[in-house]
């Protein structure tokens, strides 16, 4: 507990860190998953190369990509910037699956509807097919984040890893209170990521939640 005391400062920080290097990388994800996997349902031919290709990039070992990415991209091999695109490749390659599931989940006749009411592809993308595929992708989403929240501590093999210090601080003093420390805050970080992604989730599809029934007296 004295160790904890004496070094708040540096556990917020590196709380923080962690934080920006796991959520940046779903964001990021995100926006380039989504137009992809639209891509994939209004060209049927894309959507098999384009999961097959995220599957691929899934399976980089995350090691191997944090250290090849300086040496591609000219970056210094401490800068985020690595784990950044790294985590987000990862999680493109996970969420182009289910946008593309999710999109598809859209019925045909609720398509034509919007359709024939005269919404154009973007509207009825932006105000139908999203909102419709929004519990498919989010599923998707809280894996992602989850898995991200766990590979930023890799990071610390190279000297950017949030929590992931703690261990190797750990590990090099063999102290065992910042393991703990950083174990304990990566899996809070977890669980409090995925129950806001479940609350956002019930936000943005109200139409979802089902009542329970009233028993008659």
């Amino acid at each position: 507990m004295t160790w904890i005391g004496d070094n708040l400062g540096l556990i917020w920080e590196q709380l923080r860190e962690h934080l920006y290097l796991a959520i940046v990388p779903v964001l990021l994800g995100l926006l380039i998953a989504v137009p992809l996997g639209y891509l994939a349902t209004r060209y049927n031919w894309l959507a098999n190369p384009l999961i097959a290709f995220g599957g691929v990039l899934y399976s980089l070992p995350s090691i191997a990509l944090f250290i090849v990415l300086p040496v591609i991209l000219g970056t210094q091999v401490l800068s985020p910037v690595n784990i950044v695109i790294a985590l987000t490749i990862y999680t493109v390659s996970l969420l182009i699956r289910n946008v593309i599931d999710g999109l598809r989940s859209v019925p045909p006749d609720v398509r034509q509807a919007a359709i024939a009411v005269g919404f154009g592809s973007l509207r009825r993308v932006l105000t139908i097919d999203l909102p419709i595929a929004v519990p498919v992708i989010f599923a998707g989403l809280r894996v992602a984040t989850v898995a991200n929240i766990s590979m930023v501590s890799v990071g610390a093999v190279i000297g950017i890893g949030g929590l992931g210090e703690l261990f190797t601080q750990g590990f090099q003093k063999d102290f065992l209170t910042p393991v703990v420390v950083g174990v304990v805050l990566s899996l809070l970080l977890a669980l409090l990521a995925d129950l806001v992604l479940v609350v956002l989730q019930r936000v943005l599809t109200p139409w979802a939640r089902v009542n329970s029934p009233v028993k008659a007296a």
